[in-house]
């Protein structure tokens, strides 16, 4: 049986600044619902990714807007990713060179972090 991650709550404040945020990186606004004055669900999904990420108003979640910092998202190019980032306005640590991959943060406009990894060439190791 295969158990699938396919949806992460992200809080925040401001649910059309948000979206804009994170259709400015390259998200996909997936579905945007107002059921109610108390209710909207907002679902995006990062560019190849099985995993979406929700937000909006009156759906709880348990973490306070900035308080996310458990995402860590698997890109093929750390440098790529970076520029991206930096060509959309958005500050983003420099890359971060690890034995177990390579990375740079970022976050969004409440403060939420996101981490990219760009995981290291395990065949090169293994054919050493």
């Amino acid at each position: 049986m295969d158990w699938k991650i396919e949806l992460i709550f992200v809080p925040v404040t401001d649910v059309d600044r948000a979206k804009d945020f994170y259709v400015k990186i390259g998200f996909n606004a997936d579905h945007d619902q107002r059921v109610n004055e108390e209710l909207r669900f907002v679902q995006m999904t990062p560019p190849g990714s099985a995993c979406s990420i929700a937000f909006g108003t009156g759906l709880g979640g348990g973490l306070e807007p900035g308080q996310q910092d458990s995402i860590q998202v698997v890109v093929p190019d750390a440098d790529a990713a970076l520029a991206q980032l930096r060509d959309a306005g958005v500050e983003a640590n420099g890359v971060d060179e690890q034995a177990w991959g390579r990375f740079v943060t970022f976050h969004d406009p409440d403060g939420n972090t996101w981490t990219l990894q760009e995981l290291p060439d395990y065949s090169a190791a293994a054919q050493s």
